[in-house]
């Protein structure tokens, strides 16, 4: 008998909760759809209520929650699948694999570009590269840490003045980006 009560009781606040679920969604259906969440889950969880409090004010925590819940998980979902149907250019290029040759034709100019570099200015560079410190290099090839800074910026311009063909074409593909 105390739930067919408990029930009634949630059944007679249905219009005001038509009223606030309207402020959330804007539309009858979805506003219809919410109160009858809202509703289930006051049937279902109506153990948790602590009789003498506001009904009302609980019914619409339930509701705030749940839209604010639902609103979450649609986001999340909408953001992980695209609904449109046009690609973007920005999709195309993020999604799309490279050319394996071109990759390879890209590896072995880093490599010549490498090679033209000086010994002395290579060195550092190669050793910067691999993850050492400034003062390791300095250590390792007993020259002053500020000529290791030099050498390293001076190959790093060398190298970009080489491959700048990269730099321009990846300036002209992510314009569109």
């Amino acid at each position: 008998m105390k739930n067919i009560t408990f029930n009634y009781q949630i059944y007679d606040h249905k219009s005001s909760l038509q009223n606030f679920a309207m402020n959330f969604t804007k539309n009858v259906e979805d506003a219809n759809d919410l109160v009858q969440d809202t509703m289930l889950k006051a049937i279902r969880y109506s153990a948790l209520y602590q009789k003498g409090t506001n009904l009302r004010g609980w019914l619409f925590t339930i509701m705030r929650n749940t839209f604010i819940n639902n609103y979450r998980r649609m986001s999340k979902r909408q953001s992980v699948i695209t609904t449109t149907e046009d690609l973007s250019s920005y999709q195309l290029t993020s999604s799309a694999s490279n050319n394996q040759g071109e990759n390879k034709m890209m590896m072995e100019d880093i490599q010549k570009a490498l090679e033209k570099l000086q010994p002395e200015y290579y060195t550092p560079f190669i050793k910067y590269f691999e993850g050492y410190k400034y003062h390791e290099i300095a250590d390792k090839l007993g020259i002053p840490i500020g000529t290791v800074k030099t050498r390293i910026h001076v190959a790093r311009q060398v190298l970009k003045g080489n491959l700048k063909m990269y730099s321009e074409e990846f300036k002209r593909t992510s314009r569109y980006a």
